[in-house]
């Protein structure tokens, strides 16, 4: 069942959201960094890199990659 990770996920987001935070994420810059991991976790961000750099080349060595 996924339900323990999402409510990791929204427990993470709901500290990072609270005006409490020193470092508070914007709606704008979630949804950008949600997008962002969602291109790295479907290996679509180097595509999206070369469409907008067209002389963008990768070494073929990423990171290694948590879930």
């Amino acid at each position: 069942s996924t339900a323990f990770v999402e409510s990791t996920i929204n427990e993470v987001i709901a500290r990072r959201m609270a005006k409490k935070q020193q470092m508070q994420w914007s709606r704008k810059g979630a949804h950008y960094l949600l997008q962002t991991r969602t291109a790295v976790l479907n290996n679509e961000l180097q595509d999206k890199f070369v469409c907008w750099y067209p002389g963008f080349q990768s070494d073929g060595k990423g990171p290694a990659m948590a879930a």
